[in-house]
């Protein structure tokens, strides 16, 4: 394989060389948070949502932070391959007029065309997702406490400074500032622990779903914080990825009376980091017990340097093509045909490995 790495945990390397790995294996799929990252797991969500984990029965629990919330909503839509299709047209395509006299759109600005891009996408379409024959949406948000309880112009830039330096001393101390709170498929347990950091769990509905996609999306300075989510406590919600930017969760605990089976990660990476604030901390980086059960889809380090600009799409992309938004949109779209090589990789190594009995080339977590 030359584009594709597949990397994983003890336990999943272990039930790999036993059994291959089987759609009926997959309990679990988490979603990360990154932005326009995510743009190049397109092809492999289209296989794995509209082909292959078609051919299973088992419930599978969705899990996912920011743009990999989104993607997991999308994935329980009817006609799945379709709906990332123009996921992936949409966001590709995005683009932000500036009212005149302003150089940049106000956070306030923004997070109003997102709750409208929302709105448009699910219009309609809300009850596809809660009640999907068997997935279990997970949607995570970061709600904020004490001073981050509500956003202002002063307590928001304190309030993240705080949650910033507790954060660099340890990383359960960041619960003092910001809790992590999962909205839910109505009646689904968490198919994690919550031992790591504090959490709460609340049911997702018709009221609140646009409201908590958007809040697990809204990333602080960039877009408005979410406030006082029906069904939820009072507060400010922000983008989950600031609490679980990877989703690095304990994923050992068991859930729905079943075998514990594989988490199955199609992501931007190798590494699984725990939070935002945690990028430039190397040494949190590592691979963890609770990745034991983790089975990692990412792109080739190697391989990305041949996509345009030799990396993934990104946010930087936005200010480095501000005068040339149609530059951007065809490196987008360069990249994103790109990637269907990852999935085509994958749908072969899944052939060869039932051809052989057995699925090589997999790496250690």
């Amino acid at each position: 394989m030359k584009a594709l790495r597949i990397y994983a945990g003890p336990a999943a390397r272990k039930h790999i060389e036993q059994h291959g790995l089987r759609p009926q294996d997959v309990r679990t799929v988490p979603g990360a948070a990154g932005g326009p990252k995510g743009l190049i797991l397109g092809p492999l969500d289209r296989f794995i949502f509209g082909r292959w984990l078609t051919q299973s029965r088992q419930p599978v629990h969705l899990v996912g932070a920011s743009i990999g919330a989104w993607r997991l909503s999308t994935a329980c839509l009817h006609d799945p391959e379709a709906a990332f299709q123009r996921f992936e047209h949409d966001y590709v395509r995005q683009q932000f007029e500036l009212p005149p006299g302003q150089k940049r759109l106000s956070p306030r600005q923004l997070s109003e065309r997102f709750a409208e891009s929302l709105i448009d996408f699910y219009g309609g379409r809300i009850g596809e997702v809660l009640n999907h024959p068997r997935y279990r949406l997970h949607v995570v948000t970061s709600r904020g406490r004490h001073i981050l309880g509500r956003e202002g112009r002063a307590r928001t830039p304190f309030g993240y400074l705080g949650a910033f330096a507790s954060n660099s001393l340890h990383r359960k101390s960041l619960g003092a500032w910001l809790e992590r709170c999962v909205f839910s498929t109505p009646g689904a347990s968490l198919p994690f622990g919550t031992q790591d950091f504090r959490t709460r769990q609340h049911a997702l509905s018709e009221a609140n779903f646009n409201m908590v996609l958007q809040a697990s999306c809204s990333i602080p300075f960039l877009l408005a914080a979410v406030h006082d989510i029906p069904g939820a406590p009072r507060g400010a919600y922000w983008d989950g990825g600031i609490t679980d930017y990877h989703l690095h969760l304990d994923y050992r605990t068991d859930h729905d009376g079943a075998d514990e089976g594989i988490v199955l990660y199609p992501h931007f990476q190798r590494a699984v980091v725990p939070g935002w604030l945690d990028k430039g901390l190397r040494w949190r980086h590592k691979a963890t017990g609770f990745l034991d059960r983790m089975v990692v889809l990412a792109p080739d380090p190697e391989w990305v340097k041949t996509l345009p600009n030799g990396k993934l799409p990104d946010r930087k992309d936005f200010i480095h093509f501000q005068n040339d938004a149609q530059a951007r949109i065809a490196a987008w779209s360069k990249a994103t045909r790109e990637a269907q090589r990852l999935s085509d990789e994958f749908e072969g190594w899944l052939a060869d490995g039932l051809a052989k009995g057995r699925t090589p080339d997999v790496l250690p977590l």
